[in-house]
């Protein structure tokens, strides 16, 4: 199934031209040609969207990738702020730092190469945004982790919440896809059932839940 039309999806990415950074195509032409699932301009934006109008200044990312997402995080808390990026292969790092420095956002950046979770764990405090893209089998862990972490007013943002390759949360799947999707389905339950936080999922890309904190 396709989330959003692709003609809707060409017509957006079109209005998006203007963020034609060198650092940017090369980071997407990067993604393509590996097949490396980096969230993409519509997403991108999106989140630099959401955390500029929370006035962000921490962010963690639990799963980073190469730093595409973080892209979009590090134009939006500017150099001052502080930005925790993560994933388990020190190649993505090293690609991270070198892409984020030389768009001029690698200021803010921190890189903590291994476990997501168990690098959230060390860190003292509470953050803005927690942005949540790692194995789906592993969201629920995730939101239990994030949720008391994320400062009144702050946001949970999670990538992949109805569709990820073939699998998606309106159907049932055998083995491993299936407890994956049961594993989303849960994760996406105990959010949206959560008092003190305001929560949707915007039907772009393969699905983005957005869950504010109660302030």
């Amino acid at each position: 199934m396709e989330i959003t039309d692709p003609q809707v999806e060409d017509y957006i990415r079109g209005l998006l031209a203007r963020h034609d950074d060198p650092v940017l195509l090369e980071m997407e032409a990067d993604a393509r040609d590996s097949g490396f699932p980096a969230v993409g301009r519509m997403v991108g934006v999106v989140l630099e969207i959401l955390a500029r109008s929370i006035g962000a200044r921490r962010v963690f990312e639990l799963g980073s990738g190469f730093g595409y997402s973080g892209y979009w995080f590090a134009r939006a808390i500017g150099p001052d702020g502080e930005l925790h990026l993560t994933d388990g292969d020190p190649g993505n790092e090293r690609k991270a730092l070198d892409y984020l420095g030389r768009a001029g956002l690698g200021k803010p950046v921190t890189f903590h190469t291994g476990d997501a979770l168990a690098s959230f764990a060390r860190l003292d405090g509470d953050f803005d945004i927690v942005f949540c893209d790692i194995n789906k089998e592993q969201y629920p862990t995730a939101w239990a982790a994030a949720r008391d972490r994320i400062r009144p007013g702050g946001m949970y943002i999670c990538d992949n919440t109805i569709r990820w390759g073939a699998a998606t949360v309106l159907e049932q799947h055998d083995g491993e896809v299936g407890e994956a999707v049961a594993a989303v389905r849960a994760h996406n339950d105990a959010i949206a059932g959560d008092p003190e936080f305001l929560a949707t999922i915007l039907p772009i890309r393969e699905g983005v839940l957005v869950a504010r904190r109660a302030s």
